[in-house]
C-alpha cells in the first residue's frame, strides 16, 4: 500500500507531546512491513536543518494555496527517519511566515495559542494533498492526526471527489486527544474554502465556531484512537467526549481503538545509550547502578532500602496533580523519595518547589524537559507515577515497564489497557492501579506499592519481570493498522 502520513509534529524534528513520537515511530513500523510511506509535517524553526540533513527536494518547485483572500507559497524541504527496511522519507512544508516561529502551536513568551492557527493548519493540509500529485505518489490511505490535519478529509471528499489521481484514496483520523480539538471563530469558515453547506451542526459548525476535529470524525472513512479504552470511554460522556460524544456515538461503526506502541529502539535499556548501565531482565542488578547515578543527579542521600517514585509529565490537572496535591506531604512523612521532571501549570512547579524545599532530602525537581534526564529517571526509579484524570493512550507507562520500573496508574483509557493490577497474593500483574479519582485512592494505592517493595522483595522483583516481559512494540500495532487499512480499502 501506499501511505502518507501526515502530522503537525514528528520525533526526532519536532514535538510537544506523544504525537511525535507516534509520527517518529509507527511509519517506519509500516515500512518495514513492506509499505510504501512518506510522512509529512511543517518546517518549524526548531527542526535542525544540518543535524538532519533537510535539503531542497527536487523537481517540485513551489506550491501555492489561497486561504481566504491570502495567497501564500511553500517549498518542499526533504529528509528520512530510520534506517534499512525501516527508512521513511519525510517531507517538510516550508513557509516562513506560517511556521518559522518559536513554538510550535503557542506563542511561549505569552504561553498563548497563536490567533492564526486556523490559516496555519488549512494551508498544511491543502499543500499535503497538492505535494501527492507533485511527487507523483497515489496513496490508497492518507493517515491524518488530530486536529491539525483534520481538514484533508473534507477537502479530499469535496474538493478531489472527480480528480481520478485520488481515485483509490481514503483517509484514516487518529484522535491522539479528544480534548484539543481546534475550535476557532466562524470567521475561520471562510478561510477553509469549503462550501456553505458545511457550516452545519452536521458537519463542522461547532457552538457557532468551526470545529477541525470535527470535520475529521464527520468526514474520514474510518477513525482511530490510541487504546481501546479511551474509544468507549469517549463515546460515553461528557466529561471524556468533550461534547462530541454524540457525534462519536453515530460514527462508531468505524470508529477503532488501536494501542500505541513504543519505539525500542529508543526505548529499551539494553541499548539504551542515555543511561550509565544497560541492562534486561537478565542483568537486573546493573538497573541499581542507575538508580545511583539518579540519586546523585538530584542530590539526594542513598537509602537503598527506600523506593524513588518517578514523575515525567505535562505539571496539569488532566495528569492527576490536583489528586498528586491532596495528599503528596502525607506520603512524603514514609520512607520514599520522588523525583519529578516536567513544566506546565505554575501553581504545579511551585508546589513542587515548595515540597523540595520541605523534604530535601526526599524529593527531586527538574522544571522543564530533558531528554536524557528522562531515560535515566525510567531506568533509575523503582515506580512510576500516572495518576490521569483520563490518559488516551499514555506510553510512559510502556517505557516503565521495558526499563522495570513498575507502573503506579490509574485506571483509565490507555494505562488500564497496559497495566494488570498486581494480584492480593503478588502472584500476577505488572503495576498497581486505583479507580476512584480521589487523593485518597491514590494515597492508598501508592502505600499498597509500598508494602510489597518494603516488606515482600521477592514478589515485587517478579512483578518487575513480568513487566518487562511484555511486548508493548510498535510491530503489533502497526500490523492492526495494515488490517484496518485493509478492511478500509474494501469498502
Amino acid at each position: 500500500m501506499n501511505i502518507l502520513f501526515v502530522s503537525s509534529e514528528v520525533e526526532p524534528f519536532s514535538k510537544t507531546g506523544g504525537l511525535a513520537d507516534v509520527s517518529g515511530a509507527l511509519p517506519k513500523a509500516l515500512q518495514a512491513l513492506g509499505h510504501d510511506v512518506r510522512v509529512v509535517t511543517p518546517q518549524y524553526r526548531n527542526v535542525d536543518v544540518k543535524k538532519h540533513i533537510l535539503h531542497l527536494a527536487d523537481g517540485i518547485g513551489e506550491i501555492t494555496q489561497s486561504i481566504g483572500d491570502k495567497t501564500t507559497s511553500a517549498s518542499i524541504m526533504i529528509s528520512s527517519i530510520g534506517k534499512g527496511a525501516e527508512e521513511t522519507p519525510v517531507y517538510f512544508i516550508a513557509n516562513k511566515y506560517y511556521f518559522d516561529r518559536d513554538g510550535l502551536y503557542s506563542d511561549t513568551n505569552r504561553n498563548a495559542d497563536y490567533p492564526d492557527n486556523d490559516e496555519r493548519f488549512i494551508f498544511f493540509s491543502k499543500v499535503a494533498l497538492e505535494l501527492c500529485k507533485r511527487i507523483n505518489f497515489r496513496p490508497h490511505i492518507i493517515h491524518c492526526n488530530d486536529w491539525q490535519s483534520a481538514l484533508i478529509c473534507p477537502y479530499l471528499k469535496l474538493f478531489y471527489a472527480q480528480d481520478s489521481f485520488f481515485a483509490k484514496t481514503k483517509t484514516v483520523f487518529t484522535i491522539h486527544n479528544l480534548a484539543y480539538q481546534g475550535v476557532f471563530g466562524k470567521n475561520a469558515f471562510e478561510n477553509t474554502g469549503l462550501p456553505n453547506w458545511t457550516y452545519d451542526r452536521e458537519f463542522l459548525e461547532f457552538y457557532g465556531c468551526i470545529n477541525f476535529m470535527k470535520a475529521g470524525i464527520v468526514f474520514a472513512d474510518a477513525i482511530t484512537t490510541v487504546s481501546k479504552r479511551y474509544a468507549e470511554e469517549i463515546c460515553s460522556s461528557e466529561e471524556f467526549g468533550n461534547k462530541l460524544e454524540g457525534l462519536l456515538r453515530k460514527r462508531k461503526n468505524v470508529l477503532f481503538g488501536i494501542l500505541n506502541g513504543i519505539d525500542t529502539t529508543i526505548w529499551n535499556p539494553a541499548v539504551d545509550k542515555l543511561i550509565p548501565a544497560r541492562f534486561d531482565m537478565y542483568n537486573l542488578e546493573a538497573k541499581y547502578k542507575n538508580k545511583e547515578s539518579l540519586i546523585k543527579s538530584f542530590r539526594l542521600p542513598h537509602r537503598w532500602n527506600v523506593p524513588i517514585i518517578g514523575i515525567i509529565s505535562r505539571l496539569v490537572d488532566q495528569k492527576g496533580f490536583d489528586i498528586i496535591a491532596g495528599m503528596a506531604h502525607t506520603l512524603l512523612q514514609h520512607n520514599v523519595q520522588m523525583i519529578i521532571l516536567g513544566s506546565g501549570e505554575p501553581k504545579y512547579e511551585r508546589m513542587f518547589s515548595e515540597l523540595q524545599k520541605s523534604f530535601g532530602d526526599k524529593v527531586g525537581v527538574y522544571l522543564g524537559f530533558n531528554n536524557e534526564m528522562a531515560h535515566l529517571i525510567e531506568a533509575g526509579s523503582d515506580m512510576f507515577l500516572m495518576p490521569s484524570k483520563y490518559e488516551p493512550c499514555g506510553l510512559n507507562q510502556m517505557y516503565s515497564l521495558k526499563y522495570g520500573t513498575v507502573p503506579i496508574v490509574r485506571a483509565t483509557g490507555g494505562l488500564d489497557d497496559t497495566i494488570e493490577n498486581v494480584s492480593e497474593n503478588g502472584e500476577t500483574g505488572t503495576g498497581f492501579k486505583f479507580w476512584n479519582y480521589t487523593s485518597g485512592d491514590l494515597y492508598n494505592t501508592i502505600m499498597r506499592a509500598l508494602a510489597f517493595y518494603q516488606y515482600r522483595p521477592d514478589v515485587w522483583r517478579y512483578i518487575v519481570l513480568r513487566g518487562m516481559a511484555k511486548d508493548y512494540s510498535w510491530e503489533k500495532s502497526a500490523r492492526d493498522y495494515e488490517q484496518l487499512y485493509k478492511m478500509v480499502l474494501l469498502h
